[in-house]
């Protein structure tokens, strides 16, 4: 009972808000972060205490079962989105003061965190592939929200990608039901009979890393993330911190070493097609990100390129790999959620969209600013910030396995880093030291936002810090735990 109290809570509360009339939009904001707290408190609560076995919700049949377990992977992934998600909520409640629709923004903002809470704990490839489906129907209105042109193409974008995608990883949740074992194991789920036709289970393999890809923005299913950009800013941040685009980078995680086996996918075609999959869209989100003005798509495009440095450590089909995998999960989270937060606070402020017109917002918004600096560091990899320290260990990762694009990629790494730090210091140094030709009479009026938007953004930029100076104790606990 005590494994369902997160899912519960979260799913009452996001009902509730729904249902229940409240007298103003301050009682709506107030109960919604209560909403997110309590369910992260709840989950941490699991986290921290339960040591029991698996429990099933829904039994269709003698195979077919909704189950859940919480296992070490689980934990990070449940551990991360407890943690950020109350604090979203928080940035959403001042972000979203002056918005008209805000119960349906709220309702779905918590069956969101329902969602991805279930797929961290699902047992099972149909479980997981369950609560990936219901996130897909959960977040589709919050992109949409806007309700204008922009949004609503974004949102059927959003749509046939998730559907297009989830056709190709139902062939491994198929796959898993017939071949496999009950839940999942570190080394894999399925049975010897399994692998006997190699070719065949090698090409589920790839087109199942392409299905739940299409969620961590894989080239060239990546298209829907830069335009999902149209939504409110504490949807795109945790679009792209942790409910969305980090839900397709832990289904790959389950998919290579907890359903099929990594050493059996170890030297294989498949292994080269997927790392070459990663490498292809570091090269092209970073080469990207340079290129856009626009504020928000270019942090898209940067997530797009993050997420493949994920993936490229899983790739590497070792234990390294998959612990740098998950470092660099966790540190890319937090990196990129006080980036995003950074940006919805000047366009929250200001109104403007595009880096050309940020010359000078440095002096009016030094906190902001500061802190969009500090994430643009940690993202480019400068020590001793966290971003430094996973791509170091993604880096080891690829040195020890020693292939030829194992080599490629370290090289790509490089490249990306170089460009990052392009394209992130571009701002600031044009917040911070504007152009001789700009006009800053514009600025006279503009000040920092307030505290429920500042505290969140100061928080993640002290934590980008934090957690590199303890980079190396994070990734010993993230072995232990995963049992490496």
């Amino acid at each position: 009972m005590l494994l369902t109290l997160p899912l519960l809570m979260s799913l009452i509360f996001g009902l509730m808000l729904f249902i229940i009339k409240f007298k103003s939009n301050r009682q709506r904001n107030l109960f919604t972060c209560f909403a997110a707290f309590a369910s992260a408190v709840a989950m941490w609560i699991v986290i921290l205490t339960y040591k029991g076995d698996g429990v099933t919700l829904i039994k269709m049949s003698q195979t077919l079962a909704i189950r859940l377990k919480l296992d070490g992977l689980g934990k990070v992934f449940a551990g991360l989105s407890a943690t950020l998600w109350p604090f979203a909520c928080l940035y959403a409640v001042e972000y979203m003061r002056h918005d008209m629709n805000q119960r349906a923004f709220c309702g779905f903002f918590i069956l969101s965190m329902c969602a991805t809470l279930g797929i961290a704990m699902s047992a099972d490839m149909l479980s997981m592939y369950f609560f990936y489906e219901l996130l897909t129907l959960s977040t589709l209105p919050l992109v949409l929200h806007g309700m204008t042109k922009k949004s609503r193409k974004a949102g059927i974008t959003y749509l046939c990608y998730s559907i297009g995608g989830a056709a190709f990883a139902f062939v491994a949740v198929a796959f898993s039901v017939y071949w496999g074992g009950r839940e999942f194991a570190l080394g894999g789920m399925l049975n010897a009979s399994a692998f006997i036709n190699s070719n065949l289970a090698l090409t589920v393999y790839v087109l199942a890393f392409l299905g739940f890809g299409v969620k961590a923005a894989v080239f060239p299913l990546h298209r829907w993330l830069p335009e999902a950009s149209v939504a409110p800013t504490p949807v795109t941040a945790l679009l792209h911190a942790v409910a969305v685009v980090k839900a397709g980078a832990f289904a790959l995680m389950r998919l290579t070493y907890y359903c099929f086996n990594a050493e059996f996918l170890t030297g294989t075609w498949a292994q080269t097609v997927v790392m070459a999959i990663t490498v292809i869209t570091i090269i092209y989100g970073s080469t990207m990100a340079l290129k856009e003005r626009h504020f928000k798509r270019r942090l898209a495009y940067s997530t797009c390129a993050n997420l493949s440095y994920i993936l490229f450590g899983v790739t590497q089909m070792s234990a390294i790999g998959l612990a740098s995998g998950v470092l660099h999960m966790l540190f890319h989270s937090v990196i990129k959620i006080g980036a995003f937060f950074a940006a919805g606070a000047v366009i929250h402020n200001t109104d403007r969209e595009y880096i050309d017109s940020l010359d000078g917002l440095g002096r009016r918004m030094p906190v902001t600013f500061t802190c969009f600096t500090v994430s643009g560091l940690a993202l480019m990899g400068l020590p001793p910030l966290n971003g430094f320290i996973s791509k170091w260990y993604l880096a080891e990762a690829a040195v020890e396995t020693g292939s030829i694009m194992s080599v490629i990629g370290i090289c790509v790494l490089l490249y990306s880093a170089l460009v990052t730090a392009i394209y992130m210091t571009t701002v600031s140094v044009r917040a911070f030291f504007p152009r001789k030709s700009a006009n800053l009479t514009l600025n006279s009026r503009i000040k920092e936002v307030s505290g429920y938007m500042t505290v969140p953004m100061v928080l993640f930029a002290v934590m980008c810090v934090v957690m590199g100076c303890m980079g190396g104790q994070i990734f010993d606990g993230i072995n232990t735990l995963l049992g490496l």
